[in-house]
């Protein structure tokens, strides 16, 4: 029996009404019962808690695991120099600024990092936020006013839709990396009003790449500014890391870059990349940076550190494409999907809910661990594990994998 006839939709179960006293708003949080019963079943992925650090093995209930769900790319958060860093950091700063960078919580050492970033991406200048999710969120929703477009590929990540949905302005979204589909909204908009096009550099599910080059040719021909969320791209793509824009030559031509620290440079915290303009008005205007505290001056510490490691061990990123080749090929060899990843993001398809639930959790029990991801963050019948590699992945560790892999998609009939 599928699990989609033993579970409730993805929508709120909605049960008898409650007591005339209950207020209503709750009763949507009482009526969700889905997790539970997955949990009854003994599929319930989400909320692992790890007592280890991230690394190519973590320990989870005593039990050691390979990691296969990490988005740690170059695997840089339990290296010893960014670790030092980041005990030196707050012997200096202590643990936290106490209030937002607008008032009392700019640091030198956010100076600093903002200097470095726009080194690396190209551009004039940078700003710090707490988390990705604010960077993403403050730009779009306060660059984009009345009046005015903000144009998303369909898939992108739940940030930028956020930010569309706070933005004064109307949202239109296009097929997934469909140029085609991308002119037909640009063509419907007046061609006076301001325009903003946010597409991933690299999508964080499907693990593709967008077509940049056609992007940025039709937002020159429509006069829209371009904004590409490149969290899974830094350190991954481009010379020494540099990204999306970099690998195809376009950052010239790219308006807006955001970045985050919680993926390849082993920290937590984003930043905005664009012409000094752009930056000097998201700071007097960006509510989530305003009206949020800095990041800390650990995760400051722990970027900059990171980036010098970057810098100085590009055969890192070398390591990350081999690991990559290596499952990408065996997956491949065995039978698996992994639809248009071209990236060390690889999907491997199990289509149906229940299938990708007990895949992730026979992987674990098997001593792997993958992500399972189902609607809405992924189209229904599309469900898939998510396995990302890191560079300090070994080749007996992905071979380990592989064999995992083949036996459990086995029982489950994927190959």
């Amino acid at each position: 029996m599928a699990l989609s006839d033993r579970l409730p939709s993805m929508d709120f179960v909605i049960k008898e009404e409650s007591e005339e006293t209950e207020p209503p708003l709750l009763r949507k949080a009482k009526n969700f019962t889905r997790s539970r019963e997955i949990k009854a079943l003994g599929l319930y992925p989400y909320f692992r808690p790890i007592s280890s650090a991230q690394d190519t093995e973590v320990t989870i209930h005593g039990q050691k695991v390979l990691m296969l769900g990490s988005n740690s790319y170059l695997g840089l958060t339990n290296h010893p120099e960014i670790k030092k860093a980041v005990q030196e950091a707050v012997e200096k700063y202590g643990s936290g600024c106490a209030g937002s960078r607008f008032l009392n919580g700019t640091l030198d050492i956010h100076i600093e990092l903002e200097e470095a970033l726009a080194r690396l991406v190209g551009k004039e200048a940078v700003l710090l936020y707490s988390t990705g999710f604010q960077a993403n969120f403050g730009t779009i929703s306060t660059m984009v006013g009345r009046g005015e477009y903000v144009i998303a590929d369909k898939e992108d990540h739940a940030s930028i839709m956020d930010g569309c949905l706070l933005s004064m302005g109307t949202l239109a979204r296009y097929n997934h990396n469909d140029t085609e589909s991308l002119e037909n909204c640009l063509r419907k908009i007046d061609p006076a009003a301001g325009k903003l096009i946010v597409v991933d550099g690299v999508f964080s599910m499907s693990g593709d790449i967008v077509p940049l080059p056609e992007t940025v040719g039709l937002a020159e021909k429509y006069r829209a500014a371009l904004m590409v969320d490149d969290a899974h791209g830094i350190g991954v793509m481009g010379r020494n890391g540099r990204g999306t824009c970099d690998h195809f030559g376009l950052t010239d031509r790219v308006h807006i870059i955001m970045g985050t620290f919680s993926k390849s440079l082993a920290s937590l915290g984003g930043f905005i990349a664009s012409d000094a303009d752009t930056i000097e008005y998201l700071k007097h205007h960006s509510r989530s940076l305003i009206f949020s505290a800095s990041m800390t001056p650990a995760n400051a510490a722990a970027v900059l550190a990171a980036l010098k490691i970057m810098h100085r061990e590009p055969e890192r990123i070398e390591r990350l494409w081999r690991n990559t080749g290596l499952m990408k090929e065996g997956l491949r060899s065995l039978g698996f999907n992994l639809g248009a990843s071209q990236t060390p993001i690889l999907p491997v398809f199990c289509y149906e809910d229940e299938r990708t639930l007990r895949m992730a959790m026979r992987l674990h029990e098997e001593g792997v661990f993958v992500n399972s991801v189902l609607p809405p963050g992924v189209p229904p019948n599309k469900c898939l594990i998510r396995i990302s590699l890191m560079a300090t992945h070994t080749a007996n560790q992905i071979e380990m994998a592989l064999e995992k892999l083949k036996k459990v998609g086995k029982e489950l009939g994927l190959i």
